[in-house]
Protein backbone atom coordinates (compact mmCIF):
# COMPACT_ATOMS: atom_id res chain seq x y z
CA UNK A 1 0.00 0.00 0.00
CA UNK A 2 3.03 2.10 0.75
CA UNK A 3 4.27 1.74 -2.74
CA UNK A 4 1.23 2.87 -4.51
CA UNK A 5 0.84 6.18 -2.05
CA UNK A 6 4.55 6.89 -3.23
CA UNK A 7 4.21 6.32 -7.10
CA UNK A 8 -0.20 8.23 -6.59
CA UNK A 9 1.96 11.53 -4.74
CA UNK A 10 5.76 11.25 -6.60
CA UNK A 11 6.60 11.36 -3.01
CA UNK A 12 9.48 9.44 -0.81
CA UNK A 13 8.08 7.73 1.82
CA UNK A 14 9.83 10.62 4.64
CA UNK A 15 6.86 12.75 2.79
CA UNK A 16 4.73 11.57 5.47
CA UNK A 17 6.70 10.07 8.17
CA UNK A 18 9.46 10.92 10.45
CA UNK A 19 12.43 9.76 9.22
CA UNK A 20 13.25 6.72 11.78
CA UNK A 21 10.22 6.93 13.48
CA UNK A 22 7.71 5.64 10.74
CA UNK A 23 5.15 5.06 13.77
CA UNK A 24 5.28 8.69 14.88
CA UNK A 25 2.29 11.58 14.08
CA UNK A 26 4.65 14.36 14.35
CA UNK A 27 4.52 14.87 10.62
CA UNK A 28 0.51 16.50 10.12
CA UNK A 29 0.85 14.92 6.27
CA UNK A 30 0.54 11.85 7.89
CA UNK A 31 -2.81 12.74 9.43
CA UNK A 32 -3.89 14.98 5.75
CA UNK A 33 -3.17 11.29 3.98
CA UNK A 34 -5.10 9.73 6.87
CA UNK A 35 -8.47 11.67 5.62
CA UNK A 36 -7.65 11.04 2.09
CA UNK A 37 -7.04 7.13 2.57
CA UNK A 38 -10.94 7.60 4.14
CA UNK A 39 -12.32 9.58 1.93
CA UNK A 40 -11.07 6.93 -1.47
CA UNK A 41 -12.82 4.08 0.66
CA UNK A 42 -16.04 6.05 0.88
CA UNK A 43 -16.06 7.02 -2.66
CA UNK A 44 -15.29 3.46 -3.42
CA UNK A 45 -17.96 1.63 -1.22
CA UNK A 46 -20.31 3.45 -3.04
CA UNK A 47 -20.08 1.11 -6.27
CA UNK A 48 -22.33 -1.57 -6.27
CA UNK A 49 -20.09 -3.89 -7.71
CA UNK A 50 -17.35 -3.73 -4.48
CA UNK A 51 -14.38 -3.25 -6.99
CA UNK A 52 -11.55 -0.54 -6.91
CA UNK A 53 -12.92 2.79 -9.05
CA UNK A 54 -10.51 5.84 -7.38
CA UNK A 55 -7.40 5.03 -5.73
CA UNK A 56 -4.95 8.20 -4.70
CA UNK A 57 -3.48 8.34 -7.91
CA UNK A 58 -6.94 8.91 -9.86
CA UNK A 59 -6.54 12.60 -8.57
CA UNK A 60 -3.25 13.00 -7.95
CA UNK A 61 -1.61 11.65 -10.80
CA UNK A 62 2.45 11.61 -9.40
CA UNK A 63 2.08 14.90 -7.64
CA UNK A 64 1.45 16.39 -3.99
CA UNK A 65 -0.97 18.58 -5.00
CA UNK A 66 -3.98 17.21 -7.63
CA UNK A 67 -4.62 19.25 -10.52
CA UNK A 68 -7.38 21.35 -10.20
CA UNK A 69 -8.50 21.67 -13.91
CA UNK A 70 -8.03 19.68 -17.34
CA UNK A 71 -4.48 19.75 -18.84
CA UNK A 72 -4.52 21.29 -22.09
CA UNK A 73 -6.02 20.05 -25.62
CA UNK A 74 -3.07 18.84 -27.58
CA UNK A 75 -3.71 18.56 -31.42
CA UNK A 76 -5.17 15.50 -33.01
CA UNK A 77 -3.23 13.60 -34.84
CA UNK A 78 -3.12 13.69 -38.70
Amino acid sequence: MMGAFRTALGVQCTYCHVQGAFDSDENPKKEIARHMITMVREINAKFPDGKEHVTCYTCHRGATEPAMTAPAATPAAQ
